[in-house]
């Protein structure tokens, strides 16, 4: 059985790789870097970051956020071999989980919204 050639570069074809195995390390490389910058800003936090917000959210945490989302693409995209299926199946897939993504994050944002004003204010009582 004939095995596919697999696309050996990341950067939408930026970096390129002579082989598998150094599309691995470049790609644990990337991921390995994003990773100290999460935990470089979590154990700093930046004054800038705290203080400011955008949707009820700091900023540090939507950097905390969107860096997830991109360890969570090129882990699927690279170790899961998504890149090297057929677009059907890359769109079933990342279509999904951009929906449970952004359903989550609504969930969170509101319940968390909610939460943090029945503490602020206090319990309410509704009187009917």
């Amino acid at each position: 059985m004939a095995h596919a050639e697999h696309n050996l570069a990341i950067f939408r074809g930026r970096l390129k790789f002579k082989s598998n195995i150094q599309k691995i390390w470049g790609v644990f490389i990337l991921l390995s870097i994003i990773t100290m910058v999460e935990v470089g800003l979590g154990i700093a936090k930046p004054e800038f970051l705290v203080q400011g917000k955008f949707l009820a959210l700091k900023y540090l945490n939507w950097i905390f956020l969107i860096l997830t989302i991109v360890k969570a693409y090129y882990i699927t995209w690279d170790f899961m071999h998504m890149r090297d299926e057929k677009s059907g199946l890359r769109r079933a897939v990342v279509w999904t989980t951009i929906f449970l993504i952004i359903y989550l994050l609504f969930i969170i944002l509101v319940e968390g919204d909610y939460i943090f004003n029945i503490y602020k204010e206090g319990f309410i009582k509704f009187n009917f």
